[in-house]
């Protein structure tokens, strides 16, 4: 169950869950299949005495971090975390029982750990007379987790469609050509995203037309890794020398459904999927309800002909029965845009 919206976290407290909600973005592709997380520690007076995050699967836990950092000073001081303290021992130890030994008196979060493993860490503090307020910067914590939390909540990975398109809506010249729509900037956040998933996926179309590589480059330094590449490739048409079947990631190329595929992924741990397939496979997922995020770069070029939409979908009858997403975030790349939005209810 979601925790109440904390009424009585101070000023300190709220600058730390920010800065917390930073720290835990830079484990994104680095923490699967665990969630991101960052944890501020303040001492009695509300000084910051330490800090950390989550920095790879198997490795030890923000909490863990910044009370390594703080040291004494974590004695009667607060801990503020971007998600509950987990209860559980598994490769780490428990987060609430580090934060009982080092002393604290309070623990802030923001969002309750929907795992039922590692669930219960306020309650087992609140047991011992820690002080535990939940629920401050809840949907700015939750943001930066989406993937995972939806990962949990859902038991499928979390899928972001991402694409460029011209300004009359094309990705591809009438004779097929799409390098480059989006100038060098664009290009450079599109290998960010990439680099935040832990698979990228195309349909075989997209192998054939653009022979694409579907790595993260530049490769990323340790602990991060290449996502896996996924092919939809029903007819067998992946040809032997594609770029795609080298040994510079994992590819899995496949003949089953987006949903059987997915299903697939998450018993691997797969938590996010970026979705780079031309206009046939975003259809096949847009229509199955499969697609939870949209990042679209508008570049202000021309294509014309309408040969090469950005989305192959089921036909809309009239203009009222058109899905509308929720544009959460504009941001301009050079002479590019980004417009990141999410499908209504997801």
């Amino acid at each position: 169950m979601i925790g109440p919206q904390v009424s009585q976290a101070n000023a300190q407290e709220t600058a730390a869950m920010r800065r917390a909600i930073e720290l835990a973005r830079r484990g994104l592709g680095t923490v699967s299949p665990n969630p991101v997380v960052g944890c501020v520690v303040l001492d009695e007076a509300g000084e910051i005495a330490g800090q950390g995050w989550h920095v790879y699967a198997g490795g030890p836990h923000a909490e863990v971090v910044a009370l390594r950092e703080a040291g004494e000073r974590a004695r009667r001081g607060t801990a503020v975390v971007t998600l509950e303290p987990c209860a559980h021992t598994g490769r780490t130890g428990a987060c609430t029982t580090g934060l009982l030994r080092a002393g604290v008196n309070r623990v802030v979060y923001a969002v309750d750990d929907p795992d039922p493993v590692a669930a219960g860490g306020a309650n087992v503090l609140r047991a011992t007379g820690v002080e535990v307020e939940s629920g401050l910067l809840r949907a700015e914590a939750e943001r930066v987790n989406e993937a995972w939390l939806h990962f949990v909540r859902r038991g499928r990975p979390f899928v972001i469609w991402k694409y460029g398109v011209s300004l009359d809506g094309q990705i591809a010249a009438a004779d097929g050509t799409s390098r480059w729509i989006t100038g060098e900037q664009a290009r450079r956040d599109g290998h960010r995203l990439r680099s935040e998933v832990d698979a990228i996926a195309v349909g075989v179309g997209t192998v054939l037309a653009d022979d694409p590589l579907l790595t993260v480059r530049p490769a990323p330094p340790a602990p991060a890794r290449q996502p896996i590449r996924v092919v939809f490739d029903r007819s067998g048409r992946t040809p032997p020398g594609a770029r795609v079947r080298d040994d510079s990631a994992e590819t899995v190329i496949t003949a089953e459904s987006p949903e059987k595929v997915l299903a697939g992924l998450h018993s691997r741990g797969v938590v996010s999927v970026l979705l780079e397939g031309g206009p046939t496979l975003a259809g096949a997922f847009w229509d199955d309800g499969l697609i939870d995020k949209v990042v679209g770069y508008v570049s202000p070029v021309l294509l014309g002909s309408g040969r090469y939409p950005a989305l192959r979908s089921n036909a809309i009858p009239t203009i009222t029965a058109a899905p509308r997403l929720v544009l959460e975030d504009v941001t301009r790349f050079g002479e590019d845009v980004r417009l990141t939005s999410y499908p209504k209810g997801a």
